[in-house]
């Protein structure tokens, strides 16, 4: 909450507090996300990045760090928690504590690359959470899907030359930021880009991922599945132009819920990305949960 953006700046407060008020009432063993240590952030940026980060923020006011990318004087904190939720998420579902995690969380991690934060984004969050699985917890695959309506460039610069790291994304295209070929397909063949043309709807993104994201994932047989959720492929989201509704992320959560259980014991990390309606974010994220607390019983 402390991570303050611009009058007007669409990845603000009311986001995370539509999240909350929509998990209200939920059965949720909840954790308070931990601040991350420094020697996790370097399984992914380098120390010269965190360091200019640091210096860059604000004692009041805003720094701009690029056209759409702020940082206020929380937002260092909120940052380094939120990469220690997919830490300690991580933790916990690798030892069994819990079946699975969702991490609500801001600001959102995809778009950050290894030196450059973009996108709203600081730290690489989803990718934070494969290499802690890899390294700390020497497992061997881990997947990342990413279903946010705008591509998780940050997520497969960092991942893209991990050959235990599948990733595989669907997004908008053409949209910011521009990336996600079918082309791009990382270092050792372990990213999977699936553009959407715009005005997609749910039937079209069911087939697609039934005809190549599950296959790919079963061929994969990943230990963990991380999932950078995001909310923003739904209709009424005003930064994109697809025609997904809520009971699809549903859909994808139950499916994706189910490969896990298939695969890897039901293990499966999710943390929060895009979504900026408040009302088809509150919505989408509370079916989102639901399912993994249905998987996890």
């Amino acid at each position: 909450m402390d991570h303050v953006t611009p009058e007007g700046h669409p990845e603000r407060v009311a986001r995370l507090e539509h999240v909350l008020h929509a998990l209200e009432g939920l059965d949720l063993h909840r954790v308070t996300a931990p601040m991350a240590a420094e020697d996790d952030l370097l399984r992914i940026h380098p120390k010269s990045y965190i360091e200019g980060l640091r210096a860059a923020l604000p004692a009041s006011g805003f720094a701009q760090i690029d056209g759409d990318t702020f940082l206020s004087p929380g937002s260092m904190e909120a940052a380094w928690r939120g990469a220690g939720a997919v830490v300690r998420a991580v933790d916990m579902v690798m030892a069994g504590d819990v079946a699975n995690a969702f991490c609500a969380l801001r600001p959102p991690g995809h778009h950050a690359e290894k030196e450059t934060a973009m996108g709203f984004c600081l730290f690489g969050n989803a990718a934070l959470a494969a290499k802690h699985a890899l390294d700390h917890h020497g497992l061997s695959h881990v997947a990342v899907v990413d279903f946010d309506v705008h591509h998780g460039n940050g997520t497969q610069d960092l991942l893209w030359d991990e050959a235990r790291a599948l990733t595989i994304t669907s997004q908008q295209m053409p949209l910011w930021p521009g990336s996600g070929r079918p082309d791009e397909t990382g270092a050792y063949d372990n990213v999977l880009n699936l553009p959407l043309a715009p005005d997609t709807g749910g039937e079209e993104m069911r087939a697609l991922y039934e005809a190549q994201v599950f296959p790919r994932l079963r061929a994969f047989k990943p230990e963990l599945i991380v999932i950078s959720a995001g909310f923003d492929a739904h209709r009424d989201d005003p930064l994109a132009a697809l025609n997904w509704e809520t009971g699809d992320f549903r859909w994808l959560t139950r499916q994706l819920c189910t490969l896990a259980a298939e695969l890897c014991g039901g293990r499966v990390v999710s943390t929060l990305e895009g979504g900026y309606d408040l009302e088809a974010l509150a919505q989408s994220t509370r079916a989102h949960v639901e399912e993994l607390m249905e998987a996890g019983k």
